[in-house]
């Protein structure tokens, strides 16, 4: 019995101890997910993401983690998954970027056949790329380029790549990101493309994952997923991510101030018209008469076909509407018409 305990404990020691140390036996071990990536920070509202591809299928779940108020890692070549949570961990207990990664490669024995990066809360930004990692490989931490062995360190953005057609991908990538304005999502997937566009894996396309993170951001407030959108196969990827992520912005963002207009006299009219064609949907949202005013029945109508449509982020109280949300109504009611 206390022989018995007694492997029972030492089992438990040598668990906890390799979970911490996050080692394995060898660079066959784990998955080769030779890839692109790029992780970043948005410095003026703490957005935190990854946006990668690889020739590799479901990419999501090893590579992309994210954290809001705590940072991004990409993990790849040949793969060790723990780099995600154990550096999230790290640097949610106060390690940058550098430090965080430092600890990871340090005590990783495959650390040469690894590649990640990994940004923080304050912007710091670290990658590394391994002795062993298939050419090319490198990438960037911020402006720094990244060696093979050595970490780089920089601000707001790490990318990283291997087995790619040559240096082209990560320099599209880092100029692209840098000169791309607006929300950290629209930046991370401009620079993804580009990389591919520069020369990608060399081996070709089949998986890619966007993940954004922003505090109380996802559909109903009770997460922090602003964007997670995930290609498992596919022949063209990064254009099929560029689609998704259109329909998911359309669906899942709230409105920007600047989309919205009134509701005047011909738009009412319009959506009157819309509304009230029973056919259309096989439900009359709007059952009174086409005159222009925006009375309370056309302003219930409306929310109801929008949330029937799944427009339900951007529903509006007031006689305003959304112009992106105004064009997809009359797109496919257009369409319908066409078909009829």
């Amino acid at each position: 019995m206390k022989t018995t305990l007694a492997r029972a404990w030492w089992r438990l020691i040598l668990l906890v101890a390799l979970c911490i140390r996050g080692d394995r036996t060898g660079p066959l071990s784990s998955p080769l997910v030779s890839t692109f990536s790029i992780v970043a920070i948005d410095m003026e509202n703490g957005d935190v993401g990854v946006a990668v591809q690889s020739k590799f299928p479901n990419v999501r779940p090893l590579v992309p983690w994210a954290e809001a108020g705590v940072g991004a890692v990409a993990t790849q070549s040949f793969v060790n998954a723990t780099y995600g949570p154990r550096g999230l961990s790290l640097m949610r207990n106060g390690a940058t970027a550098a430090e965080a990664l430092a600890i990871l490669t340090g005590t990783d024995s495959d650390k040469q056949n690894r590649q990640a990066g990994i940004v923080d809360a304050k912007g710091n930004a670290a990658s590394w790329t391994g002795q062993e990692c298939f050419e090319w490989a490198g990438g960037y931490a911020g402006a720094t380029p990244a060696s093979r062995g050595a970490i780089a360190t920089g601000k707001g953005y790490a990318i990283q790549g291997n087995i790619l057609v040559g240096q082209a991908t990560v320099d599209a990538m880092a100029k692209t990101f840098e000169q791309t304005k607006g929300p950290l999502a629209d930046r991370l997937l401009a620079a993804l493309v580009a990389g591919g566009r520069a020369g990608g894996d060399r081996r070709g396309e089949q998986s890619a994952a966007l993940l954004v993170k922003r505090k109380g951001a996802g559909y109903d407030g009770s997460s922090d997923d602003l964007v997670d959108i995930s290609i498992y196969d596919h022949p063209t990827p990064l254009c099929e991510l560029e689609r998704l992520y259109a329909l998911h912005k359309l669906h899942f963002l709230r409105s920007d101030p600047a989309n919205l207009i009134p509701v005047d006299r011909a738009l009412a009219t319009e959506l009157q018209t819309i509304l009230s064609t029973a056919a259309y949907k096989g439900f009359q949202f709007y059952a009174g008469p086409v005159h222009g005013v925006y009375d309370a029945a056309t302003k219930k109508a409306l929310r109801d076909f929008m949330g029937w449509e799944n427009y339900d982020v951007r529903i509006r109280d007031d006689d305003q509407i959304d112009q992106e949300v105004l064009a997809d109504i009359r797109k496919n009611f257009a369409a319908w018409k066409t078909k009829k």
